[in-house]
């Protein structure tokens, strides 16, 4: 009798709520524990895998060179690379809000796998070409992007998505110093292996540690009535309010800069008169400003402003890099403009890809930082042909003045503009 009134008496009802409370509170510190062990292993996914990249971007020249494709076919192989990405990236999106992030990121890495295992065979021509074509699903930074806005508060999603550009930066750094000495000691198909063996880890990582979906069933009906393939599924995204305008920011702000540094290789030679070796030191200087911005300054700019505002900050930096670029003679002039540069390039990136997920469903995050993730390889794809317009018919000065008149105008539109995603249901 006196246990029974002691469970209906005041302190009976306060005590069982302290231990409900601290239950949840467990449960909730678990849960947070998780997450963010998994947030970490998709950083590392993502740094692995461009570690990988980029010691065989630093590679590919004189791989191609040996197997005796000229600059011609060469351009060839990479507008094919271009064109794969271009077209694999909203697919892939579309796969991820289908079939979850686990299935999504191993699709990934699997494909990294097939991808270094047929350059690590490539002794002709169309064996490197047929390398090429796994990488229409090789988007492992998407696929991050993908676990982290799902894991993540609207409210904390800019900062975590900055970070990846952290990835970026160690995987410049790191992958193009090793894919040369690697290649020059133990020869050309050397980083080919490491990449392989690294993917298949990266895919065991993502097969362990990523979660299956957690979205409720509900969810996931609205996607699967569809093909992953169906295109008009796919831009059904950019029909919400204010994300067109957003994405239009995003493609048309860095397509200047964008075509210049398709161009870097042939500006550093001709232009700067840099070697071989300087032109490395200068991509060095390029990652360690990365990791800079990204990891120091991003994160407490998007906890200090709005998002709105880092923006037209971001375009109106832009616009100032432009002015630079125009007046630009020496590659200390360079080395001096890429600073705001990677500041507006990297606050771009990240903040409109925070809005752009904020503004679509949950179900359809996968398919818009798919689209999203196309902006590169379609700079990529129509880059070298009007690269080399502005550069052989204008000069270096032209991607400047692109790039100044460009972004002065977007950074005018944003200020008249009311965009209605302040008024976007954050998912």
């Amino acid at each position: 009798m006196s246990t029974m009134s002691g469970k209906n008496s005041p302190e009976g009802e306060e005590g069982a709520g302290r231990m409900k409370s601290e239950s949840w509170g467990q449960s909730n510190a678990a849960g947070d524990v998780r997450r963010g062990r998994v947030i970490l292993v998709a950083y590392l996914i993502v740094t692995l895998e461009l570690t990988f990249l980029f010691m065989q971007f630093g590679v590919m020249p004189y791989l191609a060179k040996s197997l005796g494709l000229d600059s011609v076919g060469f351009g060839y192989l990479q507008t094919t690379f271009g064109v794969l990405q271009l077209v694999g990236g909203p697919i892939f999106g579309r796969f991820a809000d289908q079939f979850g992030n686990r299935a999504a990121l191993t699709l990934s890495c699997a494909s990294a796998s097939a991808f270094f295992l047929l350059l690590s065979i490539s002794t002709s021509v169309p064996i490197l070409f047929l390398s090429r074509l796994p990488s229409v699903f090789m988007h492992g930074l998407p696929g991050a992007q993908k676990v982290i806005t799902d894991l993540t508060a609207p409210s904390e999603r800019a900062a975590a998505l900055g970070k990846l550009g952290l990835c970026f930066g160690v995987g410049i750094i790191i992958g193009s110093a090793l894919g040369g000495v690697i290649s020059t000691k133990f020869g050309i198909f050397v980083p080919m292996y490491f990449g392989l063996v690294g993917s298949l880890i990266n895919t065991v990582l993502s097969v362990v540690w990523i979660p299956s979906p957690s979205k409720p069933k509900s969810e996931h009906r609205k996607t699967e009535h569809s093909s992953v393939f169906n295109i008009r599924e796919i831009l059904r995204v950019l029909k919400f309010p204010g994300v067109m305008e957003i994405f239009l920011v995003k493609v048309l702000s860095g397509f200047p800069i964008g075509l210049f540094l398709i161009m870097f290789s042939i500006i550093s030679i001709e232009f700067f008169g840099l070697e071989a070796v300087e032109s490395g030191y200068l991509m060095s200087y390029f990652g360690v400003l990365q990791m800079v911005v990204q990891g120091l300054v991003i994160g407490k700019l998007t906890s200090h402003c709005t998002e709105q505002t880092l923006l037209r900050l971001g375009v109106l930096v832009f616009a100032g890099v432009g002015l630079g670029m125009a007046l630009m003679r020496t590659v200390w002039h360079y080395c001096i403009i890429v600073v705001p540069l990677v500041f507006a390039f990297n606050v771009l990136g990240t903040i409109t890809d925070s809005i752009l997920t904020k503004a679509v469903p949950s179900t359809d995050t996968g398919a818009m930082l798919g689209i999203c993730a196309s902006v590169q390889p379609l700079t990529r794809t129509v880059g070298p042909t009007l690269g080399v317009i502005l550069y052989k018919q204008f000069g270096v000065s032209s991607f400047g003045y692109l790039q100044l008149i460009v972004n002065a105008s977007l950074f005018v539109y944003l200020l008249k503009s009311k965009s209605p995603l302040r008024d976007t249901k954050s998912h």
